[in-house]
């Protein structure tokens, strides 16, 4: 081969191993962790995108609902894809810890959360929370005319006045608390004057939005409803109060919103990695400075500003794996509510 056509040669290899380096190089398959969430999408949007900025790891999210993601992660056993779970509320997070599903989380996870945000096994965390309030029209009800427990509103005085939204996971967090607090006697009792004294609406959002046209007089829901569309234009709640019920109440109940790793995830560390900045700094101060109105409940954490301070609230002390979705889904279908 002559001098001229090896130098031919030589400069086509070098421009194509040139062209090769500067083409993007594909990522390693399976490497952005799975997480199965069931918390507000476009707060774990951004709580994944914090995260991926500052660890460097990728986060794939799939949503759904808190019972509807606790149970396909049931049924797909070790075999499931999600390497993470969140949920809105805990019974949910009860479930799959239930059907042995979780890794145990380690001391420097754990600590992060003070223990009456987490259950007692050390499976799962909480990483937000949410109070029950009662929200009601101020040109129906004085603050001397609100209930002052929770199951006062199965008074027969209060048919056709109260609103709710029984079918969805947050609403049917409230009544494990009941179940919890009261005993299923109670529990089953409660719901069945809900069937006769409330209006049913399908959203905690819908029911608020009912409540400020004066279709109902008040309703159960989050306080994040509230805030959150006094942060917007308000025009679904500028006639509303927000009553506290306090007092150890089940009324006063605070759910938590829960994050775990699955035990068969193949990124156990990116996962426990997440997990842990949720409940750090990091995730805690979306909390504080973003739109969700959602407590903070990390250690030292801080939530906005406009919120009741959690203290303040007085909530009953419930142990978060004790919480029983299937036993609460069984008494309200037999009150008729679902």
């Amino acid at each position: 081969m002559s001098f001229g056509l090896r130098f031919v040669l030589a400069t086509a290899l070098i421009g194509a191993a040139a062209a090769a380096n500067a083409q993007p190089k594909p990522e390693p398959a399976g490497e952005a962790i799975v997480v199965y969430n069931a918390q507000h999408k476009s707060l774990t949007e951004e709580w994944a995108a914090a995260f991926t900025k500052d660890a460097g790891i990728k986060v794939t999210v799939r949503n759904g609902g808190d019972t509807e993601l606790g149970n396909q992660i049931v049924q797909e056993g070790s075999a499931s894809p999600a390497d993470v779970f969140l949920t809105e509320n805990s019974p949910a997070m009860a479930l799959v810890e239930g059907a042995g599903l979780f890794a145990a989380l380690p001391d420097d996870i754990l600590s992060q959360v003070p223990a009456e945000y987490r259950p007692n096994s050390g499976r799962w965390i909480g990483i937000a929370a949410r109070s029950t309030v009662f929200v009601y029209n101020k040109a129906k009800l004085t603050q001397a005319q609100l209930p002052k427990s929770i199951m006062d509103l199965a008074d027969p005085s209060w048919k056709g006045r109260w609103a709710a939204s029984p079918a969805g996971a947050d609403f049917q967090a409230i009544v494990s608390a009941v179940l919890e607090l009261k005993g299923e006697e109670q529990t089953l009792a409660w719901l069945k004057a809900m069937k006769t004294n409330a209006t049913a609406y399908k959203g905690n959002g819908v029911a608020m939005k009912a409540v400020n046209a004066a279709q109902a007089e008040g309703a159960v829901i989050y306080h994040y409803y509230y805030f959150g569309d006094q942060a917007k234009t308000g025009e679904n709640s500028d006639k509303l109060g927000v009553h506290y019920f306090r007092n150890k109440d089940p009324g006063a109940f605070v759910s938590i919103s829960g994050a775990g790793v699955l035990a068969s995830s193949k990124r156990k560390a990116q996962s426990m990695a997440f997990v842990k900045w949720l409940a750090g700094k990091g995730g805690q101060d979306i909390l504080k400075t973003g739109t969700s109105y959602e407590y903070a409940i990390g250690a030292n954490a801080q939530s906005n500003a406009k919120l009741e301070p959690l203290k303040a609230l007085q909530a009953p002390a419930l142990d978060p794996a004790k919480l029983n979705a299937k036993k609460v889904t069984e008494l309200m279908t037999a009150a008729g509510l679902l």
